[in-house]
């Protein structure tokens, strides 16, 4: 018997094939300083002071502490109850106490939310465009989430509570005695560069490359950066009309792809200070808006509910694929799913592509050329992720528009044709890619499109195509098999022919 291999714990979460690697018996990474709720779906509760909730009830005559009670739904007060949200939070004061509203409020964001054909402002891509990593802020300027936000594309508008919209941010300052709140739509936030500390009414979310978390329509939250990160960036999508539950398993049973124990909820949180000025940035219909208030907007003492943000840790994802042969569909990458009003068909796909083994025998095991109905745009998070080319770099982006042309072709694909036996392997180690892949053709800002400085609007070079030679015209003897072809395929129309003529087929009959 070969000597027995110990396994050795990976620190490095970047450098991991899957987080159990890291042999931690604890929920989160080492450096996250946050507890949490664990559970996809649920109805949480949580307090800052034990016993604050009331008992048998959500709305006491007087609640603790002289704490008011504020509750926020999410749905109709009707739906039914799978698909009915609400929170009900206990808070120092009431989210009604402000000082008024401020309109259309100045920023340095590129905010675009009507994705319709009659917008002058957005228009489509003739073809294929592939984002370098979209520039950080200069060091002489002061960036914060609510400034450093530009939207890409997208499909749809807010005000008709349908579509989707795809950003990016690049900051570097906290928000300080500033909130954001969104109330067109859900966040969902990935991190690619820099350490995320997110602090929400409802407690506090530390995200980091490799996580993701989901912010719901009317929270509010704010975005600083982590201890010792100067600058972050990363991806939204934000989605209306809809919200993001996991996908359906069939065949695949109760468990796999990303597992329902690994979301993790806030725990509550209030703020040392609560008296301070704040103000709270509201993006409505894609404008901005300010309420001023004289009280920090994260004084919910206790709260229960279940319009709650999350979080997820994309190495836990439980990776499912091709055990015998072909090359499966990418729905099996499928971490989150936000439903359209078209029962068959998600008005958006949030999907992973990270370490797994690849060991599908007699098959070409790289995906093969196609022309999805879906938009895909890929984003590499970190290490050699895949895109469009051989040069595409963590911080940018890729997008292949409803029924463009395409495939992954490099050096490795004309190898993989030319292989003649399929060893199991490894396959997308150290590196992490997302896609977002949605059922509506986008419509582009000119942020994207000019305004970035990183974009380019081309297809794949032609050249690379020489690789690929017609094969099929230089086939032995191919001119004489068509012919061969033809000759029997008039020879088989003639008899069938016969069974059509009454008289050619009496004469048939007799000989």
């Amino acid at each position: 018997m070969p000597p027995v291999q110990e396994r050795k714990p990976v620190k490095d979460l970047q450098k991991v094939f899957h987080y159990t690697d890291t042999m931690s018996r604890k929920p989160t990474r080492e450096n996250d300083p946050y507890e949490y709720n664990p559970g996809f779906g649920n109805r949480h509760q949580s307090e800052v002071i034990p016993g604050t909730l009331p008992a048998g009830q959500n709305n006491p005559q007087e609640a603790r502490f002289g704490l008011y009670t504020e509750g926020i739904t999410y749905s109709a007060f009707g739906a039914p109850r799978a698909a009915n949200f609400s929170t009900y939070m206990y808070r120092v004061r009431p989210a009604a106490a402000h000082n008024g509203y401020k309109a259309n409020i100045p920023h340095r964001s590129d905010i675009e939310n009507c994705f319709l054909t009659l917008n002058p402002k957005v228009s489509t891509l003739a073809e294929q465009g592939e984002w370098a990593p979209f520039p950080l802020p200069k060091d002489d300027e002061r960036i914060d989430f609510v400034d450093g936000l530009h939207t890409l594309g997208g499909s749809g508008d807010p005000n008709l509570r349908e579509g989707v919209a795809l950003y990016v941010f690049m900051i570097n300052s906290d928000m300080e005695h500033r909130a954001f709140c969104n109330t067109d739509g859900d966040f969902l936030i990935v991190a690619q560069l820099g350490n995320l500390d997110i602090q929400t009414e409802l407690g506090r979310l530390f995200v980091q490359p490799g996580e993701i978390c989901v912010v719901p329509r009317g929270i509010r939250f704010a975005v600083r950066r982590g201890l010792g990160h100067s600058v972050a960036r990363g991806y939204i999508t934000e989605i209306w009309g809809s919200s993001w539950v996991l996908p359906d398993l069939g065949p695949l049973g109760g468990h796999g792809l990303a597992n329902p124990r690994d979301f993790l909820h806030p725990v509550a949180y209030i703020d040392d200070d609560l008296h301070k000025d704040w103000s709270i940035v509201n993006k409505a219909n894609g404008l901005y808006h300010a309420i001023e208030q004289d009280h920090s907007p994260f004084d919910v003492v206790a709260w229960h509910g279940n319009v709650v943000p999350y979080k997820y840790d994309l190495t836990k994802f439980s990776s499912q694929n091709a055990t015998s042969i072909d090359h499966t569909d990418p729905s099996v990458n499928v971490v989150l799913t936000a439903p359209s009003r078209d029962p068959v068909t998600p008005l958006v796909d949030f999907l992973w592509f990270g370490p797994r083994w690849d060991v599908a025998s007699n098959t070409f095991r790289l995906p093969y050329f196609h022309r999805n109905s879906a938009t895909e745009f890929l984003a590499s998070l970190y290490g050699n992720g895949l895109g469009r080319s051989d040069d595409f770099l963590p911080g940018g982006g890729s997008v292949e528009i409803s029924h463009t042309p395409h495939g992954n072709f490099n050096e490795a694909y004309v190898y993989e044709m030319r292989n003649q036996v399929n060893e199991p392997r490894k396959i997308l180690e150290n590196q992490m890619t997302i896609m977002i892949e949605s059922s509506r053709s986008f419509l582009f800002t000119e942020y994207a499109r000019a305004g970035c400085g990183t974009f380019k609007n081309q297809g794949t070079d032609p050249k690379v195509w020489d690789a690929l030679p017609d094969k099929f015209s230089s086939y032995p003897n191919i001119q004489e098999i068509l012919k061969q072809v033809r000759s029997d395929n008039e020879a088989r129309k003639q008899r069938l022919e016969a069974y059509y003529d009454d008289d050619l087929l009496a004469q048939l009959v007799r000989h």
